[in-house]
């Protein structure tokens, strides 16, 4: 049984208390109310004793919930302690403060829920190169992701725009950050990650049963790194892809890889890998002589990168994830262990898991947040498993993610940019299919429901109505917007 021993429940059961509590004003005394009516506490089972978080997780919880009783209580069953976390925030989704009464209710009672996700990946990418993310920030995302049971926190943490994360084995990397003051030290990314070495805590996003994917795109959108290291570059006026032919761009990697094993404990790490632009390389005279030395042209040093960059992330013990690009350009001679990111072309999940790899599910126009034109119907209408018929490939597609792209949010827009189009995905990635409502009109007054309650815990989501992130039309009830 499980004993709680990192106070990952305990910690839990306070937020939700929190949660529960907001900022009304309760009526103290309940003598009046008829006491077979009142919950006198919740019973938790927890079967698993471990609270190690990994890929595939067990997430599944029973909350059963009483009309009455003497005395009264609640229920919660779940395998692990991350599922009866989701059990807290469903108990906290059913429960209702009455401002007449002054007490909280649980309408619609008894309740009796089995829940479980329908995909074990189901991620939210935000983007902390085209504009620094404070931590505080960052840590208000985690906590909304919670609210929508989304479970992997993708940070795209740089790109040829800034290098904001310190690497103590290459300490020049982050002056490719935008600022001294827009950057993040090792000890920040534990806090949210993991745990805080000092302290022996687990993390921010640990504690909350999410995920942290590390993404180090590579060998392109990668300028950046060369601000403190010039070398890495194939020259001044030549910044990308990384220099393929210099054994120091491997050994940076190689340094990059040590050092975030150390905090990020997420089975997979993502080395991006797309949009790449070889003629740098081969209109350089150094690297275009080591390319024929090779008997290499560009798309064979591209594959040569990737598969290089690949070797070095397994030899730490990771899963790859790599974006689409990749799996289009080398197929098969990728390794077994890469995960397939799509985002761009149709047809590419189905190839990918008919050829035996993994996939995660992002396509651009259906789930980029940073596309405001948007809407949250297409969110909710985009299914991951699309033309795939055979149950052992359904069975490689992991799930999906939305991804808060970051050219144009930054701390003062994302959360608007994220809510509520990403909870309409949320619901397709944890609903079973048969139960996923087939015309939009079904979710609206749910999907305005959990809008409201967003802002009613402090998550600036934006209304329905409208693109993404749009004011309000006219005045008027949360619930109508």
């Amino acid at each position: 049984m499980y004993s709680d021993a990192s106070g990952i429940f305990k910690d839990g059961f306070f937020r939700f208390l929190e949660i529960l509590k907001g900022d009304h004003v309760f009526q103290t005394n309940i003598s009046s109310f008829n006491s077979s009516l009142i919950i006198k506490g919740i019973h938790v089972v927890i079967v698993s004793p471990s609270d190690e978080l990994q890929h595939g997780v067990d997430e599944s919880y029973k909350l059963s919930v009483p009309m009455l009783g003497d005395p009264s209580y609640a229920y919660i069953e779940a395998k692990t302690v991350y599922g009866a976390l989701h059990a807290l925030e469903t108990f906290s989704q059913v429960c209702y403060f009455n401002h007449s009464s002054r007490v909280i209710e649980i309408r619609q009672a008894p309740w009796i829920i089995f829940d479980e996700p329908r995909f074990s990946y189901r991620g939210l990418l935000i983007d902390t190169s085209r504009h620094f993310l404070p931590v505080p920030v960052i840590k208000k995302v985690i906590d909304s992701m919670t609210f929508a049971k989304l479970n992997v926190l993708h940070w795209h943490i740089v790109d040829e725009e800034s290098f904001p994360l310190e690497i103590p084995s290459y300490p020049k990397l982050w002056n490719g950050a935008y600022s001294s003051s827009e950057r993040y030290s090792m000890a920040q990314a534990a806090e949210i990650v993991r745990q805080v070495i000092i302290m022996h805590l687990f993390g921010y996003a640990q504690r909350r049963g999410i995920h942290v994917l590390a993404e180090i795109d590579a060998p392109g959108h990668a300028k950046s790194w060369g601000i403190g290291y010039p070398s890495l570059w194939p020259s001044i006026n030549c910044t990308q892809p990384l220099d393929v032919s210099n054994d120091f761009t491997f050994k940076v990697i190689d340094g990059i890889l040590s050092d975030i094993s150390k905090i990020f404990k997420y089975r997979f790490v993502h080395l991006g890998g797309d949009e790449v632009n070889t003629s740098c390389w081969t209109s350089t005279p150094h690297v275009s002589n080591w390319l024929k030395e090779q008997g290499l042209n560009g798309d064979e040093a591209y594959r040569y990168f990737v598969l290089k960059a690949q070797e070095i992330a397994l030899s730490y013990g990771y899963k790859i994830v790599n974006w689409e690009e990749t799996f289009v350009n080398f197929g098969s001679k990728l390794s077994r262990e890469t995960v397939i990111h799509h985002w761009l072309r149709g047809g590419v999940v189905q190839q990918a898991v008919a050829a035996g790899f993994q996939c995660i599910v992002s396509n651009q126009e259906s789930w980029y947040l940073d596309n405001v034109g948007t809407t949250w119907k297409t969110f909710y209408a985009n299914e991951p498993l699309f033309n795939i018929r055979k149950p052992q490939q359904k069975a490689l597609v992991m799930g999906g993610e939305v991804c808060m792209w970051g050219e144009r949010v930054d701390g003062s827009d994302i959360e608007q940019t994220i809510w509520p189009r990403a909870a309409a995905a949320a619901e397709r990635l944890w609903t079973p299919y048969d139960k996923v409502a087939k015309d939009t009109t079904e979710v609206t007054e749910r999907l305005a429901h959990f809008r409201c309650l967003l802002n009613q815990r402090g998550v600036a989501a934006a209304p329905l109505t409208g693109w993404g992130r749009a004011a309000p039309m006219e005045p008027g009830s949360c619930y109508k917007q």
